[in-house]
């Protein structure tokens, strides 16, 4: 089946509905305003259940079938959030709030699910429940753990969830996804070097920390080629590099590292944990200083599990005619946080030839909207077909 006609002649809507969306974005939980206008809208739709402040401030609707022998109950999954960024697209629906910017397209995601929520409580044509939901908090803020937290799974007995994202590079309305490790676990450093300061012009009265974290950001890049099983992927970044003092003439008393270790299996994560923390000290006594390393653990790796990703491309292939194979990202996603509470999958759909997601002049394709809509209810049709 093709791209639903219902969702061509909402097209215009859902688009006014993502560009509203894009000119008023929030950050992490301060999604206030758009869960409003997310529940609000559900509740016009005539959803059975809509219910909010899960997860701080996310939004979960229920939509019940014609029947429901089948007993099944499927979730689907929306982000909300907008990112730190001050956009250079020049839209004339661009950002009002300074420095925030729908940057990765959640703005998107969220028009996508409530045109899908909106023709399911229309038809109603399947024999279970479908749970929508809209998250807050996926960049960086971990909302998906704290819906998940609040008893998502459980209160509203889902048993499998999906999850979409756009893609920039793909052919609008396409779709590609891959089984098993997708999105890489994504852990932040925070590394502090402790020496001597002292006057520039007499450095063998100092333990110097600049030599001492310069030769350390060199050493970290060893774990993925010296430590690491080249077929693994790895990725260690150091991205911040502050002294604690910017005087021309002055050796620095401390250096404070920021960076990101990026793994998909937990074999390398450990590795890469265990390796900073020996790097970083050994580099530092090496020098006459010591090291601080704190290591936090963020999203685990996003894995599709296989029955519900042959099934999501099935769906996918009936949509678009075709999905093919998405590649492995490195970028964090924390949906994986629902994939490890119950079975599910996560999907791309092209945003065809846009900047890449997180930069300033990105912006969601509007192109994508009829695609992402139907894949949503064909997922729910043929997964609850009807009595």
């Amino acid at each position: 089946m093709p791209v639903k006609n219902r969702f061509a002649e909402m097209h215009d809507e859902i688009t006014a509905w993502r560009r509203d969306l894009h000119e008023n974005p929030e950050i992490l939980f301060d999604t206030h305003r758009t869960a409003g206008l997310v529940a609000e809208k559900l509740r016009a739709f005539g959803c059975d259940e809509v219910t909010d402040g899960i997860g701080r401030t996310g939004v979960v609707g229920v939509i019940r079938g014609r029947s429901n022998n089948s007993g099944r109950v499927i979730g689907l999954r929306a982000d909300m959030d907008a990112l730190p960024i001050e956009e250079k697209t020049g839209k004339p629906y661009a950002s009002r709030t300074p420095g925030a910017m729908h940057a990765c397209g959640h703005d998107g995601h969220t028009a996508m699910l409530l045109g899908a929520a909106r023709y399911l409580a229309e038809t109603r044509n399947f024999d279970g429940t479908a749970v929508v939901i809209f998250q807050p908090a996926e960049e960086g803020g971990g909302g998906g753990k704290e819906m998940c937290d609040d008893g998502l799974m459980t209160r509203w007995g889902i048993q499998e969830v999906y999850g979409m994202h756009n893609w920039p590079g793909m052919p609008a309305g396409s779709f590609h996804i891959r089984p098993g490790a997708f999105f890489a676990a994504t852990d932040q450093l925070d590394i502090r070097f402790e020496g001597k300061g002292g006057h520039a012009a007499k450095p063998h009265d100092t333990v110097d920390t600049t030599v001492m974290a310069a030769h350390a950001v060199t050493a970290l890049q060893t774990i993925a080629s010296r430590n690491a099983d080249p077929v693994e992927q790895i990725v260690v970044s150091v991205t911040s590099f502050q002294t604690s003092s910017t005087a021309f003439n002055v050796i620095p008393q401390s250096v404070h590292l920021r960076g990101t270790v990026r793994t998909l299996n937990p074999a390398m994560r450990d590795l890469a944990e265990r390796r900073v923390r020996e790097i970083c000290e050994g580099v530092a006594a090496t020098f006459g200083g010591r090291a601080e390393v704190d290591y936090q653990r963020g999203y685990p790796v996003m894995a599709n599990h296989e029955a519900e990703t042959t099934f999501a491309a099935e769906v996918a292939r009936a949509v678009a005619g075709d999905c093919g194979e998405a590649p492995l990202v490195m970028g964090g996603e924390d949906f994986a946080f629902m994939l490890e509470e119950r079975p599910g999958a996560y999907i791309l759909v092209g945003n065809g030839d846009t900047a890449m997601v997180h930069h300033p002049e990105y912006d969601f394709n509007d192109e994508a909207i009829p695609a992402g809509c139907s894949w949503w209810a064909e997922l729910v049709e043929r997964r609850m077909p009807a009595a």
